[in-house]
């Protein structure tokens, strides 16, 4: 076709657009396979490019009557061209996948027989080598046994061989040593280098220092004057002398000796810096066969960098935030764990021996013995330091810092212990070995036995909480020590100021307190647990300002106190525990017993006990506040008791006696305080009766006996007896019972909860009212109207009775002894005769004989009626 360009002439335009100009006639398309493999071709803006290129460029000059004129022709060139070029690009690209699907049937013909080769080949070695192992199964015995014997000889002429060179050698250099004075030939071996070398160095020169122990004697400090020539290694010379050497043979010797170790030494130094574990392994090897390797892990434990760079931080003081140490002091506050210092060195510890375990594994080929040396250096030095530094500060603080800090301390390290164990030591983690973990747990022992040794442990313990518990009680103690010292008479009032009645207590606390072991932080941590100011404060005050509330029970206080013993109880077990915790917590129990029980509970009951025994006698109503006291004393003694039962005791169990003896001594101290509490409502019982004696006291005798002129001479105040019998009660009932009503309110908030104890408590206070009421009727003379006043004071007995937690039996007998009892002074005679029953009681209450003390009460005693009945009672 005209104007079709040369396919090569588009191959040297890859890049060209598809047409390469506009010219007058249209060109056929330039394209290529690259032109199709584009990844930005788009066939629809290939067809409109073929398009554009179909219009000529003189198009625009046609007139514009012929402009739109559709002229088909030369798109249909322009296609035809596009067509026959990508008919010649598809033959191409065909002819080429038909070259390239022949050359892969070619190589995978080609590969088929050379896996067909391989496998011939390998079934004709399968068959030479099952012909081989039969023809040998085929053997006789006695060929097998033949060239067993034959090779076994060949072994031994092989080692005679060495050992006579080795003999040869050996002798040559005991020659030279000994005339000569001189180890060239040893000298050449170790210039040599190379372990084996060395090895054979180091044997050598062991054995040339036997031979010249036995051969040159004189050269020895301890020499075998006896022992003759012939006993050398070389053999006797018919009893005649050998030669005496002409050399100090045991100095030179030694002096290559120590070169040798000291060239293996620097050796292992330069690999050790290089990181070079062969050769750090080929060097202990050869010093392990030469002195048992002990210069070698000297050197490398003594220039671990793990010591180097802790060298200057060991000797330096323990500081710390000072608000961390105060805590630390604080018995109230949580501790704050390990000092700083030791948990970063416990840390780095726990990092360098884990990856230094991999570097001495490679190292050397007696592991365990060079890590054995590395612990013990690592826990004696770095550790134990650091340790003792750290109690030595806190010992400056506190004693309960010293404890907490030692805590602290043996859990943190302990940890590590058994980080150590189960890394195992190793490249790969696994439990260490018995070996190691052995002598971990020595190093561990070792660290703690000053603090652990005999009795010094628990004594630091019970004196720290003795200055706890006295401290915290120290107001509670002055307070009741003014109470007791109290002067009841005038006299003793003159002779006994207020300053020597506070001398012994106030002495005994500020003696402490300026005492030169105590630290100024204790002294300040006592202090604030006491209430005081300041020491300064403490040591001129003339008195120690106390109020009521620091003289009474509080739970608070004793929750304080168990607290700290259990805190106490924790560290024991965690510190000491094992054969001596018996023995421990025994010795905690008597500090629990004498502060808590002693100190506390029983100088709280006692003064209670002391302040109803006062008011059994008053001359005023009594003042009952002093049962306040139950209900902490109450509480107090149910949390001793449980936290003996339930803490201390079950840890004696490994200790029978012990365990006992507390059990022995708790009961005691439970029964000394029930007791105490026992005769506390018992007093407040009697306390109650008394005054309700002298109330009743009060029972004017025309209450119950009223008359008609008596009522009628003061028209002002009464409208005579008919209107006297309309009181609801007698001022003396008001009065009684105004004073017990305000009881169940009190007697409620001095025990725990309602139950078996505030109910007996009621019980035995109804039985002695019961008993009073009886005894108060009996007293007076009952006319018919006062008979009334009777039956409406009862009643207003039995309405306070029925407010009382009472059981319902005892309540029922006592209200229906009381009706009785006013139905007696208002029933007619023929009605009181009815009263009595065929059993002989009345209202199935009263007896018939002590039914007279109250009939012979009644103002019409002497009619007829009641003296026939008065016969019968």
């Amino acid at each position: 076709m005209p104007g079709t360009t040369s396919t090569s002439s588009s191959t040297s335009q890859p890049h060209a657009s598809v047409y390469s100009g506009r010219s007058m006639f249209p060109q056929a398309p330039a394209f290529n396979l690259e032109t199709f493999s584009n990844r930005d071709f788009i066939v629809k803006n290939f067809v409109e490019t073929l398009s554009e290129s179909a219009v000529p460029a003189n198009r625009k000059s046609v007139p514009a009557n012929q402009a739109n004129t559709f002229d088909p022709k030369p798109l249909i060139r322009t296609f035809e061209n596009a067509l026959s070029r990508m008919a010649d690009l598809s033959s191409g690209l065909e002819h080429r996948e038909n070259e390239l699907s022949a050359a892969v049937r070619r190589a995978e013909v080609q590969h088929n027989n050379n896996i067909q080769s391989s496998r011939r080949k390998l079934e004709k070695t399968m068959d030479s080598f099952n012909a081989l192992d039969a023809s040998l199964k085929g053997a006789d015995q006695d060929s097998v046994e033949a060239i067993m014997k034959v090779g076994q000889k060949l072994e031994e002429l092989d080692r005679q061989r060495a050992r006579a060179q080795d003999t040869r050698f050996l002798i040559q250099c005991w020659l030279e040593v000994s005339e000569r004075g001189e180890l060239f030939m040893l000298e050449d071996i170790r210039r040599q280098g190379g372990g084996d070398g060395k090895v054979r160095c180091a044997n050598i020169a062991q054995q040339l220092m036997k031979i010249s122990q036995r051969l040159d004697p004189t050269s020895w400090a301890s020499v075998n004057r006896a022992s003759k020539l012939g006993n050398g290694i070389n053999g006797g010379h018919d009893g005649g002398k050998a030669q005496k050497p002409r050399h100090n043979t045991r100095e030179l010797i030694e002096k290559f000796s120590e070169t040798l170790e000291k060239d293996l030494l620097k050796s292992f130094d330069d690999f050790y810096r290089r990181e070079n574990f062969e050769g750090m392994y080929e060097c202990a090897k050869v010093l392990y066969d030469f002195n048992g390797g002990a210069s070698v892990i000297a050197a490398f434990v003594n220039q671990h960098r793990s010591f180097i760079d802790r060298s200057q931080l060991i000797t330096d003081e323990v500081g710390g935030d000072p608000g961390t140490w105060e805590r630390l002091a604080d018995p109230d506050a949580e501790p704050p764990g390990v000092e700083p210092s030791l948990r970063s060195l416990i840390d780095e510890i726990r990092v360098a021996i884990q990856d230094e375990s991999l570097i001495i594994k490679r190292s050397f080929p007696y592991a365990e013995q060079v890590m054995i040396k590395f612990l013990q250096r690592v826990f004696q030095q770095s550790i134990q330091q650091r340790l003792e530094k750290v109690l030595e500060k806190a010992n400056t603080v506190s004693s309960l810092a010293f404890l907490r800090s030692l805590q602290a301390a043996r859990s943190a390290i302990s940890t590590l212990i058994d980080d150590l164990k189960q890394h195992g030591l190793t490249e790969t983690p696994e439990p260490a070995s018995p070996q190691i973990s052995l002598v971990l747990d020595q190093q561990f022992d070792d660290l703690f036995v000053p603090y652990f040794s005999g009795s010094s442990y628990i004594d630091r313990e019970r004196r720290n909480l003795e200055e706890l518990h006295s401290s915290l009680l120290f107001k509670f103690t002055i307070f009741h020590s003014r109470r007791r010292k109290a002067p009841n008479t005038l006299m003793k009032s003159l002779a006994k100021s207020g300053s020597e009645m506070l001398a012994s207590a106030r002495d005994a606390y500020i003696e402490r307190l300026d005492s030169s072991d105590l630290a100024p932080a204790q002294k300040a941590m006592l202090l604030r647990v006491a209430g005081l100011k300041d020491t300064e404060n403490a040591k001129v005050q003339t008195e120690i300002e106390v109020s009521n509330e620091d003289g009474v029970l509080s739970t608070a206080t004793a929750k304080r106190m168990l607290k700290w013993l259990a805190e106490a109880v924790g560290r024991c077990l965690e510190l000491n525990g094992g054969n001596e915790t018996a023995k421990d917590v025994s010795a905690l129990l008597q500090i629990l017993t004498g502060n808590m029980s002693e100190i506390y509970l029983e100088t709280a009951l006692d003064a209670a006990n002391d302040t109803a025994v006062l008011q059994e006698n008053a001359k005023t109503e009594p003042d009952l506040s002093y049962l306040s006291t139950l209900k902490p004393a109450i509480t107090i003694m149910h949390l001793l008791s449980t936290f003996i039962h339930t803490v201390l005791i079950p840890l004696a169990a490994s200790n029978i006696s012990i365990r006992k003896d507390m059990t022995r001594s708790t009961a005691h101290t439970m029964d000394l305080l029930e007791t105490k509490v026992n005769n506390l409502m018992q007093h407040s019982i009697d306390v109650i009766l008394n005054w309700t004696a002298k109330l009743l006291a009060t029972q004017k005798k025309t209450d119950f006996r009223p008359r008609d002129d008596t009522a009628s001479a003061s028209t002002t105040t009464t409208a005579g007896a008919g209107a006297y019998t309309e009181l609801l009660q007698t001022p003396t009932c008001q009065s009684v019972y105004t004073f017990l009503s305000r009881l169940p309110p009190l007697f409620a908030a001095a025990v725990i909860a309602p139950g078996a104890n505030l109910t007996a408590w009621f019980h035995e206070l109804t039985l002695g009212f019961r008993a009073l009421l009886f005894q108060h009727f009996q007293k007076f003379q009952v006319n018919a109207a006062g008979g009334i006043m009777v039956t409406k004071d009862i009643s207003r007995y039995v309405e306070l009775l029925r407010g009382w937690e009472l059981e319902q039996e005892v309540l029922g007998r006592t209200v229906e002894a009381l009706t009785e009892i006013g139905h007696l002074f208002v029933v007619g005679p023929e009605a009181l005769r009815e009263r009595v029953r065929e059993n002989g009681r009345v209202g199935g209450v009263w007896e018939r004989g002590e039914l007279r003390a109250f009939v012979v009460r009644r103002e019409d005693v002497a009619s007829l009626g009641v003296q026939s009945l008065m016969g019968g009672l």
